[in-house]
């Protein structure tokens, strides 16, 4: 956790020099807690750095094909030239990404995240899968992960302006 807090301070004082006025003085601190209540629920001081990086990613105003990749940057396993998503790797990234929705009491079961993998490798016959194919899943909006693109499409419709007046 203490290594987590200077990361995301160093993190927010960057995006506040960058951007000055618009991100609040105790952005890293609300964001500690948020990672904690999701993955440190027992206290325990402990939070998998890969698990608080996928939720950074979520949270992130990037667009979802760049977070897409960037989950399956952390999540691949490399193999030579390229590198492969493994089922327990979906699983981890699924069950990560699923304590976001959890947190506002919109969980999801363990078999949600079985039922997605088996969908994401259906008809696969080796047993991991490349960028493409995770890629493709992933546009087809899983039923597990639909929180997702709706959350981006509602934050993408603030920056919507439009010339036109009410009455």
């Amino acid at each position: 956790v203490r290594q987590i807090s200077g990361m995301l301070t160093k993190m927010f004082e960057r995006a506040r020099l960058e951007k000055p006025g618009q991100v609040d003085p105790r952005a890293a601190e609300f964001t500690l807690s948020l990672l904690a209540a999701m993955y440190d629920r027992s206290g325990t001081g402990y939070i998998k750095t890969k698990s608080a990086a996928a939720a950074l990613i979520a949270l992130s105003g990037d667009i979802l094909l760049a977070k897409y990749r960037a989950f399956f940057q952390l999540y691949a396993v490399p193999d030579g030239k390229e590198a492969f998503i493994t089922r327990s790797a979906l699983r981890s990234l699924l069950t990560d990404l699923n304590q976001i929705p959890a947190i506002v009491g919109e969980s999801c079961t363990l078999s949600c995240v079985e039922i997605a993998t088996h969908s994401c490798f259906h008809g696969v016959l080796n047993s991991a899968i490349v960028e493409e194919k995770f890629l493709s899943w992933l546009r087809s909006e899983p039923a597990v992960l639909l929180w997702l693109p709706t959350c981006y499409r509602l934050s993408a419709t603030e920056m919507v302006s439009h010339q036109a007046r009410c009455r």
